[in-house]
């Protein structure tokens, strides 16, 4: 199960971010409940942090989301993949370089 990180702000005024215990799809219903007419403060109090929410999820679908995290998914597997591909070429480099 995916989850939503949102920064918090420390005492000394570093930015890190905190881990939050919602799904984007529990997002994004929240979201899709309030467009239907249900109070923000209740559903603040219900799920305390809708404002937060709507300014990174609103427009999106859940099957969007879904998509999205499978994305990010092959996006990170290929930047490693092209990382260790670069090591090889630079000690191959580094090798080559020795013997000449």
């Amino acid at each position: 199960m995916n989850t939503v990180r949102f920064p918090a702000n420390l005492a000394n005024g570093d930015l890190i971010m905190k881990k939050a215990y919602y799904t984007e799809e529990k997002i994004i219903g929240t979201i899709k409940e309030h467009e239907t007419g249900a109070k923000v403060g209740d559903l603040y109090r219900k799920w305390d942090a809708l404002c937060n929410w709507r300014s990174k999820c609103v427009g999106l679908e859940v099957n969007e989301t879904k998509r999205l995290r499978e994305i990010e998914k092959e996006n990170n597997k290929l930047k490693k993949f092209l990382a260790d591909k670069r090591l090889g070429a630079e000690a191959m480099r580094d090798m080559l370089l020795k013997k000449g």
